[in-house]
């Protein structure tokens, strides 16, 4: 008589565990569907589970299990411009570019969603979350640049730059994906030396950290 294998045990998921479960079943839709598309029977779907186990977790529907997955998505933007402080500035830029640009291209046509919220579902507390991702990536490039008092015009040129890169990553998605990843991220690494040079013209701190720029190339 041939042994049967052994059936897998059932392993119930902790609370934790069942929570982050649905959150990536809600990311996964969420990255190429509008959050107005996504229903929470999508999500059950996705996940495996119940609709009534969904609202087990999320009792405020649809709106709270949103605002979970963008503050989800909102730690891994922010991350993203976690880069080790060694080595040439721009070089190190453009590592965190590539993870940036990688989480744009992952989640393709979601990313205006995760990012800056649906049309439908937009509230004070999505804004205020789609906010601290800019914050805390302007903050990480702040770092990088070792100036420990930035002026306002460095920290303005920073925000502005930080702006202009995330206008870049939905209008390249809206350009079929062109140009390819590695061209746009050399181009965004001048666009900020670039930024940096305008500024300088009336910024003395800034000024100062072009020329340091210019010796660490």
């Amino acid at each position: 008589m041939t042994p049967q294998a052994a059936t897998p045990a059932y392993r119930r998921l902790s609370v934790e565990e069942r929570r982050s479960q649905l959150l990536d079943a809600a990311l996964s839709l969420f990255a190429h569907r509008v959050p107005e598309d996504v229903s929470l029977d999508d999500v059950a779907e996705a996940a495996g589970v119940s609709r009534p186990l969904v609202y087990r977790y999320f009792p405020g529907g649809k709106q709270q299990l949103y605002e979970a997955a963008l503050r989800s998505a909102a730690e891994e933007l922010e991350h993203c411009f976690d880069e080790p402080r060694e080595g040439p500035l721009l070089p190190r830029l453009a590592r965190a570019l590539d993870r940036y640009l990688a989480f744009v291209d992952q989640h393709d046509a979601g990313f205006s969603a995760l990012l800056q919220g649906g049309s439908v579902v937009e509230t004070s507390r999505t804004t205020a979350i789609v906010d601290g991702v800019r914050r805390a990536a302007a903050q990480h490039i702040l770092s990088h640049l070792a100036i420990a008092d930035p002026g306002p015009r460095l920290r303005m040129t920073v925000r502005m730059w930080i702006t202009a890169v995330e206008a870049a990553s939905l209008i390249w998605l809206d350009e079929d994906k062109q140009p390819p990843l590695d061209e746009l991220r050399d181009w965004l690494v001048d666009q900020f030396v670039a930024v940096l040079s305008v500024t300088a013209r009336r910024d003395p701190q800034t000024a100062a950290l072009v020329d340091a720029l210019a010796a660490d190339g």
